[in-house]
């Protein structure tokens, strides 16, 4: 928990992302400047510009030791601040304004602009685990197959919001093909076909969908949930299991959790907190515990 001298104010910053999600972002400054305690916080408000430039705000505020950077944005505004901020006194605060918001979602911090506002003010702070794969960190889910596969294409997509999501993952979804991997995890290697082969540091890719509900982000563990080639007469049962919180009870699920793993994968696409790239070979995952300090909402 942060802790600063009686009648000195903390320093926080509110990168606003203009593009995520779907509602305009106008009112923002105005609903900062109404809800935020202003007898404990000392705020600015910047604009990002371009992919990665919260990245580049985020570190500038390491450097000039601000208390709090508040991610204004969507999963990927939140990758780009929070991977900033890991293994700094500088903690994470999150207004989710994207399309799915599921670190957001998990750390029960509220969609409603002046209640996540309003959260801020309470400053319950946790420190929580994060992932590396190699040499690249993400905060809450990361993936290799077909969530990786429509994480791209929503990327592309000019349009955003749930909607959008679901039509890419309607389309992808009957025209997917498994991927054979390897898995060493815990001295015991497995070789396999999956569809999903998702990290999970946190339970949910956004929206409710919930890929590995019992992951919890301070427990010094992660989780790798694979999905098997199944039936498409499965599909309804699944996604149903999937918004419910039980898709690790489903038949073709498989959780394993770990501290270290080593995946081998073949070439193709890849998503670390809903941002696509590409990637391939071996993958060294470790979590890195108790190394993100972030405020978070009642549960």
């Amino acid at each position: 928990m942060l802790r600063v001298s009686k009648g000195i104010k903390k320093r926080i910053w509110f990168i606003i992302n203009p593009i995520s999600g779907v509602r305009r972002k106008d009112d923002i400054p105005t609903l900062i400047n109404r809800y935020l305690d202003k007898d404990t916080f000392n705020f600015e408000i910047r604009y990002t510009k371009y992919k990665g430039h919260a990245i580049e705000i985020a570190k500038e505020a390491v450097n000039l030791a601000i208390d709090v950077v508040c991610a204004v944005g969507g999963d990927g505004s939140v990758h780009e601040v929070g991977i900033s901020l890991i293994n700094t006194k500088t903690s994470l605060a999150v207004i989710p304004i994207g399309s799915g918001n599921g670190l957001a979602r998990h750390m029960s911090i509220p969609r409603n602009i002046q209640k996540a506002i309003q959260t801020i003010n309470r400053n319950n702070q946790i420190t929580m685990d994060t992932v590396l794969v190699n040499d690249r960190p993400f905060i809450g889910v990361g993936g290799y197959g077909l969530d990786a596969v429509i994480a791209k294409k929503f990327n592309d997509d000019r349009k955003r919001g749930f909607l959008t999501y679901i039509k890419h993952a309607i389309k992808e979804i009957f025209r997917y093909n498994p991927m054979n991997i390897s898995i060493d995890t815990n001295g015991q290697i497995k070789k396999m076909p999956v569809v999903l082969c998702t990290i999970a540091n946190t339970s949910e890719f956004g929206n409710g969908f919930k890929v590995s509900p019992k992951s919890d982000a301070t427990d010094g563990k992660i989780e790798l949930f694979l999905l098997k080639p199944f039936k498409f007469l499965s599909i309804p049962k699944m996604i149903y299991q999937f918004f419910t919180g039980k898709s690790d009870q489903s038949t073709y699920a498989e959780v394993i959790s770990f501290k270290k793993a080593k995946i081998t994968i073949p070439n193709g696409q890849a998503h670390y907190d809903g941002e696509p790239l590409t990637t391939s070979g071996e993958l060294n995952v470790c979590v890195v515990p108790h190394s993100l300090q972030i405020i978070i909402g009642k549960k």
